[in-house]
């Protein structure tokens, strides 16, 4: 006596789940130019290494002797696996069955996800196509009733879908249609990435949407332009293999959990290594513009800087790089945009990656180009002031060692940000550094407007004027009463952030953090 026919059955029930939708399901799946569910988590892990859960979860029937007859999986899969040796918990909606709604779901699965990247301390990718929410439409006659969000017992253990920011790595990936709870799985991230051609994230799609008077397509209402731009989305690829790499990649930098400290690599880059560009890379006339990723690429490790949200807040840079092999966040202002000014969406962007920062234990390093907040009727519309105090709240929370050198232009408020205040902070100069509570551009108007209006010659004043006080905002003025600590030769940049990152080693404490990150 075995038990061979259990195991048969056991057998039998895995052969149904791995059938998914059924052939007609896959083939639309992949006529769409979409991966399944089960292709994209191999695609995604370690080869061979994933290690499913609940797989036989789902819907059956039965024949009149109790026998089964078929098995509708449910449409979530999810379980363990290793990306690059390290291991990670992915969850994956299955839209071959009823669009990855929830009508199909068994959300006890999607909790557990949340739930054991949360209590073992594991990164989780969720791979996002449905909405996975109350239902649809139809789940009123099928259950009978109306779903009542936020009913009893109705949100038990999603709260961990949002607390795991303060955790674990999180990362989603949007590879389909995604809408209501999907989109909000999405959005509750620290990286996330869709595809250009075949995915669109919305609160609610199309049909709803035109009920109120807009007809769109979905990407006209949530592609990836729209989403990229507003922010609710840092990046898209073309293809899912992409989205795949940079999910990889992402989680390269950062500790499995807040309980560990970022990993360091090998780094065969010199730690001396002087690049002649940086002394002429900044224009003398403060009207011309420079290449911000280009001063990147030279100070990091080569090839290792990954930026995030480049097409949203583009007057700030931010991305994840290595100094000598050391995992740190770096943010830079970005001269083609309001000249570095930091608008609202700006502002915003700052917020969420200096809590990304805090929260993972990653030094940060500011190259720093910032000739204040954006003035004007659009800044007032936006509400920037209340955007970029909001800003200066996340710098004072931030606990991680932190790296400045300023490279042009540090004026005003926003300029004051530059580095956490109140905190003891390393801060270099290049000699092309200029700083003041406001530029001289439009101020000398308004502060020697009786001068100029004087004088024989207007012009010929204000042109006085500004080369007399060119002259005294020299940063070699301001060294001399150590308002700036070190004004330094740029060529000598990367070797005092390869310096940094060893003096920040030691310090990078694991726990969880006071402020974490939020959506």
């Amino acid at each position: 006596m075995t038990w061979q026919p259990e195991l048969n059955e056991l057998r039998a029930r895995e052969a149904y789940a791995k059938q998914m939708g059924g052939a007609d399901k896959v083939k639309r799946q992949h006529d769409g130019g979409r991966l399944t569910v089960r292709e994209r988590l191999d695609a995604l892990l370690d080869q061979g290494s994933f290690h499913e859960v609940g797989a036989i979860a789902g819907r059956a029937s039965y024949d009149t002797n109790n026998n089964l007859a078929s098995l509708q999986a449910a449409n979530c899969v999810f379980g363990r696996g290793l990306i690059e040796g390290r291991p990670v918990v992915v969850c994956g909606d299955d839209f071959t069955v009823r669009g990855g709604s929830a009508d199909a779901t068994i959300k006890e699965k999607t909790i557990m996800a949340e739930q054991m990247a949360n209590e073992f301390r594991l990164p989780i990718v969720r791979v996002i196509e449905g909405s996975g929410g109350g239902g649809s439409v139809k789940t009123i006659e099928t259950t009978g009733r109306a779903n009542l969000p936020g009913r009893v017992g109705g949100t038990a253990g999603y709260h961990l879908a949002s607390a795991n920011l303060g955790v674990v790595p999180v990362v989603a990936l949007g590879l389909g249609s995604v809408a209501g709870l999907g989109a909000a799985r999405l959005a509750a991230s620290h990286y996330s990435v869709m595809t250009k051609s075949t995915s669109a994230m919305f609160v609610a799609g199309p049909p709803v949407v035109e009920r109120i008077g807009q007809k769109l397509s979905k990407q006209e209402l949530g592609g990836w332009e729209i989403q990229c731009k507003a922010g609710a989305v840092d990046h898209a690829v073309d293809t899912e293999a992409e989205a795949f790499a940079c999910a990889r990649r992402f989680l390269s930098y950062l500790p499995a959990s807040v309980y560990g400290v970022p990993p360091k690599t090998a780094c065969e880059d010199s730690t001396d290594r002087r690049d002649e560009k940086l002394l002429s890379v900044i224009p003398k006339d403060i009207r011309r513009v420079y290449q911000m990723r280009g001063i990147i690429d030279t100070l990091v490790d080569n090839g290792s800087f990954f930026e995030m949200g480049r097409v949203f807040g583009r007057s700030i840079i931010t991305g994840l790089a290595r100094v000598n092999g050391h995992p740190v966040a770096l943010m830079a202002g970005d001269p083609y945009h309001y000249a570095g000014a930091w608008t609202a969406d700006a502002c915003a962007k700052i917020i969420r990656f200096v809590d990304l920062a805090t929260t993972f234990h990653l030094p940060v390093v500011h190259l720093v180009d910032c000739p204040g907040f954006l003035v004007g009727l659009q800044a007032e519309q936006t509400a920037t002031i209340r955007a970029g105090v909001r800003a200066m709240a996340a710098l004072d929370q931030c606990t991680v060692p932190w790296c400045s050198v300023i490279i042009r232009n540090v004026f005003g408020v926003a300029g004051a940000l530059h580095q956490p205040p109140g905190k003891l902070a390393l801060r270099y100069a290049w000699p092309s550094a200029r700083w003041g509570s406001l530029p001289l551009e439009g101020g000398i108007e308004a502060a020697y407007r009786a001068d100029i209006d004087a004088a024989p010659d207007p012009q010929a004043k204000l042109t006085e004027i500004e080369q007399r006080l060119n002259k005294l905002r020299s940063p070699f003025r301001s060294a001399e009463t150590f308002w700036v600590e070190e004004i330094i030769d740029p060529r000598d940049t990367r070797k005092l952030l390869c310096e940094f990152v060893r003096l920040a080693e030691p310090l990078l404490t694991p726990g969880a953090a006071a402020f974490t990150m939020r959506p």
